[in-house]
C-alpha cells in the first residue's frame, strides 16, 4: 500500500512534467499534440509495471506473462482497429492507450485480493525505507532513460522529423532485441541477490554462463542484421526507409554491451554497489550527450548512432571492470564454439542472399544451421539452456 501510494505520488509529478515542461524539448507540433495522451500511456503503463513487481515477489511470473501476452494483442488489434478509422499518429497513440488501461485493469483484476484496501493500509513509517531502498534502482531506470532517449530529443535540434522517424525507425528494430537481456536478467537477479557475498564462486559460474548465453544469443543476431539489414528494412517498412540502414548496423553493435551489461549492472546491485553503477551511467549519459552534440549537426543519424554505441562502450566498459575487481568473472572461454558457429552461418547467410531467397526463409534456415553447429561442436551451453527449459516446463 505504501509502495503504491509513492508510486502514485511519482506518475503525478511525471504527467505534469510531460504536458507542461516536455513541449519545450522539440520543435515539431505535432508531437506536442500527442504528450497529453503520452502522459495517459505512462500512467498506465507504469501501474501496471508495479503490479508486475508484485508477481515477482510472490514468484507468479505466469500471471505477468498472461497479462503483457493479452495486453500486446489488444495493443496490435486496437492498432490495425483505429488506423482503419483514422490513419494519424493520435489514432495509434489512442489504441495503445487504450490497449495499456485494459491491460492495466487485467493486472488489478489478477491481484484484486492484494489491492483491497489498498488505501488504508498505508503507513507512513514505511514511507522512508522504501523511497532509500527504491532511490538507485529508480535513478538508474532515469539514467537509462536519458541514454536511450536523448538521441532523438537532440536530433530534433538540428534535424528533420523526417529524419528522426528514419532513426526511430532503426532504433525500434534494435530495442526489441534488447528485451532478451531484460528477461534474464530480470529472471537471475533473486539469484545473485541469494548468493552474493556468501558462494561467490557460485555466484561467478552463473554469471560466466548467464553472459555466455547472452552473447550465444547475440552474436549470431549482430552477424546476420549485417548480412540481411537492407532487406530486413526494406521487407519491414520499404525502400523509401533505406536511409536508416546504416544507424540501424551501427545500432547492432550495441548489442555486445547491452546484452551482456544488463546482466552485469544486476550483478553489481547484489553486491550493494549501487553507486558506482550509477556513477558509472551517469558518465555514459552524459557521455551521450557531449558525442551527439559533437556528432549530429554533421552526420545526422549516423552520427547520434556513433554516439549511443560510444556512450554504451563507455558505461558498460565501467561497468564490466567494476564487476571484475568484486567477483573476476570471465567470458573468452565460453566464446570459442559461439563465434565459430556464427560464422558459419553468417557465410550460409550470406550465400543464401546471394541466392535471392526470402528473407524469412533465410533467417530460419540460418539459425537452424548455427545451433546445429553448436550441437556438433557438443556447446555446453546448448546443454545448460536445455535444462533451464526442462525446470521451467516442469
Amino acid at each position: 500500500s505504501t509502495s503504491f501510494f509513492l508510486k502514485l505520488i511519482l506518475m503525478t509529478l511525471s504527467v505534469i512534467l510531460i504536458i507542461f515542461v516536455a513541449p519545450l524539448f522539440t520543435k515539431i507540433a505535432a508531437a506536442k499534440t500527442l504528450l497529453p495522451i503520452v502522459a495517459m500511456i505512462l500512467v498506465f503503463d507504469g501501474l501496471r509495471e508495479f503490479g508486475f513487481s508484485l508477481n515477482r515477489a510472490l514468484e507468479q511470473m505466469e500471471s505477468e506473462a498472461f497479462t503483457k501476452a493479452i495486453t500486446n494483442v489488444l495493443i496490435v488489434i486496437l492498432g490495425f482497429l483505429f488506423l482503419t478509422l483514422s490513419k494519424t499518429a493520435e489514432s495509434l497513440a489512442w489504441s495503445y492507450t487504450l490497449g495499456s488501461a485494459i491491460g492495466f485493469f487485467i493486472m488489478i483484476w489478477t491481484l484484486k485480493p492484494y489491492f483491497k484496501n489498498i488505501f488504508s493500509n498505508f503507513s507512513k513509517n514505511l514511507l522512508w525505507p522504501i523511497f532509500s531502498a527504491a532511490w538507485p534502482f529508480a535513478l538508474s531506470g532515469l539514467l537509462s532513460g536519458i541514454m536511450i532517449n536523448t538521441d532523438t530529443i537532440m536530433l530534433g535540434w538540428w534535424r528533420s522529423a523526417q529524419e528522426i522517424g528514419f532513426y526511430a525507425i532503426s532504433q525500434r528494430l534494435i530495442q526489441i532485441f534488447y528485451f532478451l537481456p531484460v528477461l534474464l536478467a530480470t529472471s537471475t537477479f533473486p539469484t545473485f541477490a541469494k548468493l552474493a557475498k556468501k558462494e561467490n564462486d557460485k555466484f561467478k559460474n552463473i554469471l560466466e554462463k548467464s553472459i555466455s548465453i547472452m552473447m550465444l544469443i547475440g552474436i549470431p543476431i549482430i552477424l546476420g542484421g549485417f548480412i540481411v539489414g537492407n532487406e530486413l528494412i526494406s521487407t519491414l517498412f520499404g525502400k523509401e526507409y533505406f536511409p536508416a540502414i546504416i544507424s540501424f548496423k551501427i545500432l547492432l553493435l550495441t548489442i555486445l554491451l547491452v546484452f551482456p551489461g544488463a546482466l552485469i549492472g544486476n550483478a553489481v546491485f547484489a553486491y550493494d554497489q549501487q553507486k558506482s553503477f550509477i556513477s558509472f551511467l551517469a558518465l555514459g549519459a552524459l557521455g551521450n550527450i557531449i558525442l551527439n552534440y559533437l556528432l549530429i549537426p554533421k552526420y545526422g543519424i549516423e552520427g547520434s548512432a556513433i554516439a549511443t554505441l560510444g556512450a554504451q562502450i563507455l558505461s558498460t566498459g565501467f561497468i564490466w571492470l567494476k564487476m571484475k575487481k568484486i567477483n573476476n568473472f570471465k567470458t573468452l572461454p565460453y566464446l570459442k564454439n559461439i563465434v565459430l558457429a556464427a560464422t558459419i552461418m553468417s557465410f550460409i547467410t550470406f550465400v543464401l542472399k546471394y541466392l535471392s531467397m526470402n528473407l524469412f526463409l533465410n533467417v530460419t534456415i540460418s539459425a537452424l544451421s548455427y545451433f546445429c553447429v553448436l550441437i556438433l561442436l557438443k556447446e555446453p551451453l546448448i546443454k545448460d539452456i536445455k535444462g533451464a527449459i526442462k525446470i521451467q516446463t516442469t
